[in-house]
């Protein structure tokens, strides 16, 4: 998982921590465990919480929604419709392009994100971990390929950022080669717990749905700036513009999701199953219900940080907690107990990443081949943003694993006891890699200060 370092625990504590994950589970306190299950028996009461970021979010929402259907009337059907080129006479091309014409290829790229999006849902239970590694080792190769082709449009400053793109992602699996096997492990976890979810999975469907028709909308405007007659260097700060509107949004759903994911999950775990007596009633639609309304806002809040939220969600989805408070307790969770040194080492983050990546680049490439039959000239401005629209949908996806990958590291930082009732091989293997990473530190860190020792002694000898 990307999550963001800082100073590590000392050695001690790590090592009581890793006695304790290591430990006959039938010897570890319970503590934390009833303390949970008192929370959530609880049920405190919720408050409305970054009041301020959500209506940020949605004042942005509505304004990009009215400036979309303006950039796309202005050229449906009759160039210049709403006489807006006026205002842009110093930058003037004399283009005759209509919306009609760039919104097809628009239209292509989210269909196409939208299947590779529910293709990866629908075999997510059979063909998952073959999924995520074709994504691991293919994602080189298919930059490669996309930067002949870009060269060979003679598009020669994005064949480059192509290539240095390959050389990145191949340098990076090399450094990564031997944390695979424990990340797909994890991995495989998450997958077992998101299936045994059906419902989560109908909630991942809809949202896709919803950003697929706010795309209509946002294609709509996108292909009214791509047809306009302002030159390139304006077109391109629009599209600019739009696409950090389009990665917010997608992000704020992204994160939704998240939130509804992690909160089942977290339900499961600490019940000890999907049909325990229990479970709670109704606790989708409660999740739901408190990610669009009390944690909204912390949500829009935390989406504009989408790196680092990706373990903070959690906290928001249990307690229910701003978001500069959920992201202090989440890491002071993590680094007290040393499931941090855990988290540091897995890779699940950046493998579903390369999962995104990859489906961004399959529906950019899908929708650049007919733009380049059509339109040459337009190839890179229309295959960048579909792009951008296939990895939103496409992560849309991904972040039902990711949610429970998160959930999984926190119930474990919680108490272990969580992960052993739910799948007790899983724990000693989990436990087993946690103990080698704390041991790896403790001997790094005795390293570092017997050479700092040598090196002062040296000094101190040295004559004067």
């Amino acid at each position: 998982m990307n999550i963001s370092q800082s100073s590590y625990s000392s050695s001690s504590s790590s090592v009581n921590s890793a006695s304790v994950a290591t430990a006959d589970p039938n010897v570890i306190s319970s503590r934390r465990s009833a303390d949970s299950s008192q929370t959530l028996a609880s049920e405190p009461s919720r408050r409305w919480r970054d009041i301020f970021w959500l209506g940020v979010f949605l004042i942005q929402l509505v304004l990009m929604g009215c400036a979309l259907t303006v950039l796309g009337l202005n050229r449906f059907k009759k160039t210049d419709r709403l006489n807006i080129d006026r205002y842009t006479q110093r930058f003037l091309e004399n283009q005759r392009g209509l919306t009609e014409n760039y919104w097809p290829l628009y239209a292509l790229a989210g269909g196409v994100g939208t299947v590779l999006g529910w293709t990866w849902l629908l075999f997510l239970s059979s063909q998952a971990n073959h999924m995520m590694k074709v994504a691991v080792h293919i994602l080189t190769t298919y930059l490669a390929v996309i930067s002949v082709l870009l060269f060979w449009m003679e598009q020669f400053f994005w064949g480059v950022a192509f290539a240095i793109g390959a050389v990145l992602q191949f340098l990076y699996v090399i450094s990564v080669i031997d944390r695979l096997p424990f990340t797909m492990l994890v991995l495989q976890a998450a997958v077992k717990m998101v299936w045994s979810l059906r419902e989560v999975m109908r909630v991942a469907y809809a949202f896709m749905l919803i950003m697929l028709l706010w795309m209509g909308i946002w294609s709509f405007g996108a292909a009214g700036v791509v047809a306009s007659s302002i030159g390139d260097g304006g077109r391109w700060w629009l599209l600019v513009v739009l696409s950090i509107s389009l990665f917010w949004t997608g992000a704020v759903l992204c994160n939704t999701v998240h939130v509804i994911v992690s909160g089942m999950v977290f339900l499961v775990l600490i019940h000890g199953g999907r049909e325990a007596s229990s479970m709670p009633p109704n606790s989708l639609m409660k999740s739901l219900r408190y990610a669009v309304t009390t944690s909204f806002g912390s949500i829009c809040y935390g989406s504009l940080f989408t790196a680092a939220i990706r373990t903070l969600r959690w906290k928001i989805a249990v307690s229910g907690k701003s978001f500069n408070h959920s992201a202090r307790d989440a890491w002071e969770l993590f680094q007290s107990t040393g499931v941090e040194a855990l988290v540091a080492y897995d890779c699940s983050g950046a493998v579903l990443l390369m999962g995104t990546l990859l489906g961004g680049l399959i529906t950019g490439t899908c929708s650049g081949i007919w733009t380049w039959i059509k339109y040459r000239d337009r190839v890179v401005m229309v295959g960048s943003t579909a792009m951008l629209m296939g990895m939103v949908l496409v992560g849309l996806a991904m972040v039902v694993v990711e949610s429970a990958v998160t959930s999984i590291y926190i119930c474990y930082a919680e108490d272990p006891l969580l992960i052993h009732r739910w799948d007790a091989e899983f724990f000693h293997q989990m436990s087993e890699m946690l103990h080698q990473r704390l041991q790896h530190r403790s001997s790094r860190a005795r390293e570092v200060l017997t050479h700092h020792r040598f090196d002062n002694h040296t000094q101190e000898t040295l004559p004067a």
